[in-house]
């Protein structure tokens, strides 16, 4: 039995849920998203809850059961409020520049590294005196936001000597000693 599955996903003012062959759809302030379902797994909305249910009670059914709850529960926050990462540069040197879409950063290679990010995400690079730069995503989509934010992480992860590279805000990095003086 899942017991997230059976738990009703509760509607804010203002957002409308449809399904419709296969496919549910999410209507906020903020926009629209969509998710397809796999067969087996239906969709309800009654009293201002959307309750998803499943046919039968194989294992694919019972483990897809909650996977589906989460993703409509994250498309209605998403679109009521949104999704907020920020990623810090660590590093002498390191610098990020935001100008529409593009994403300039000096990671310390010996050339800048240009990202084009998605048009639902949008990005914001703050540098302030003595402290690394910050990087912000804001979208509806969660999924998108962390995708994104994985990627801009894999360009330069944290090292464990010097804790240079890209982490999450308030992400702790497991130091390693270097070599002892002999």
């Amino acid at each position: 039995m899942s017991r997230i599955g059976n738990a009703p996903v509760a509607l804010p003012q203002g957002v409308e849920v449809t399904f419709n062959n296969g496919e549910v759809t999410v209507k906020g302030k903020l926009g629209e998203l969509k998710q397809d379902i796999s067969e087996g797994i239906t969709v309800e909305v009654a009293d201002s809850n959307v309750l998803v249910k499943r046919t039968g009670e194989t294992k694919d059914l019972k483990a897809k059961h909650g996977l589906y709850r989460s993703l409509i529960s994250n498309m209605v926050l998403g679109v009521t409020e949104g999704y907020t990462t920020k990623q810090e540069l660590i590093g002498v040197g390191f610098r990020a520049k935001a100008t529409g879409q593009i994403l300039e950063m000096n990671l310390g290679f010996s050339h800048n590294v240009v990202y084009s990010l998605p048009k639902e995400v949008s990005v914001t690079a703050e540098q302030s005196k003595g402290q690394p730069p910050v990087v912000t995503f804001v979208s509806m989509d969660k999924q998108l936001v962390g995708q994104v934010a994985a990627k801009l992480r894999s360009l330069r992860k944290p090292e464990p000597y010097k804790g240079k590279g890209i982490k999450y805000v308030g992400e702790e990095i497991r130091r390693k000693a270097g070599k002892s003086a002999g």
